[in-house]
């Protein structure tokens, strides 16, 4: 126990990176994830076929993969474009946030894409009918039946994007599960620092659940 409140202000700091990196893992999955439904929702094929085969691509692979093709390849092809007396790398969050909103966004375009499609087309009729523009159709329309419907699995992303930040420490990301490697390491109590932070990771789920809950709560009024 001693141990343990010696090495909290590291696990900390740890679990404020992995909040933060999930964070905008999720925002920017999520922007991604409808630009591609939409994508893949087009009438041109030029569009929708190479969205689809990208997608499908990405879901694929492991995330693991992703991660080292990002951050080992990314930096091998700086190097090439800037030239080998370049030294600039990719971060390890930089690769992380890369690799996991693309697989992310890979995810939540058919979470999106169904979500789109369960909208009855007589309603974008009577829409049109009205006089609303495209925006207007969108956003008063489809997106808050869009999101009712792609809430529950969005929500699921959201916690396996959670778990999967755990990867980003293979790269030397000092996140919750490097720094509870190194209090792990430096003590000789893995047990003890590995279960702190598995209790983290579970404190983060449930406080997700519960805000879930409300929103899709708030998402389902009126209907």
């Amino acid at each position: 126990m001693t141990n343990l409140i010696e090495f909290l202000p590291l696990l900390m700091r740890g679990l404020q990176i992995t909040l933060l990196l999930a964070v905008c893992t999720l925002i920017l999955g999520v922007l991604l994830g409808l630009v591609l439904a939409m994508a893949k929702l087009s009438k041109n094929p030029w569009i929708s076929r190479p969205v689809f085969a990208v997608t499908n691509f990405l879901r694929g692979i492991p995330e693991f993969l992703i991660l080292l093709i990002i951050f080992f390849g990314g930096t091998q092809v700086l190097g090439n474009i800037l030239g080998p007396e370049s030294s600039i790398t990719v971060s390890p969050f930089g690769a992380g946030l890369t690799a996991l909103t693309i697989v992310f966004g890979s995810y939540a375009s058919e979470t999106f894409r169904a979500a789109f499609q369960s909208v009855p087309k007589g309603q974008l009729e009577a829409a049109h009918a009205c006089g609303f523009t495209r925006w207007q159709t969108f956003r008063y329309i489809q997106m808050p039946q869009i999101w009712r419907v792609a809430i529950p699995g969005l929500s699921n992303l959201w916690q396996g994007a959670v778990k999967d930040t755990a990867l980003v420490s293979i790269v030397g990301l000092d996140d919750l599960m490097r720094s509870a490697n190194q209090a792990a390491q430096t003590s000789r109590e893995p047990f003890t620092f590995y279960l702190a932070a598995a209790l983290m990771f579970l404190a983060i789920t449930l406080v997700s659940m519960w805000l879930i809950g409300l929103l899709e709560k708030r998402a389902n009024r009126g209907f």
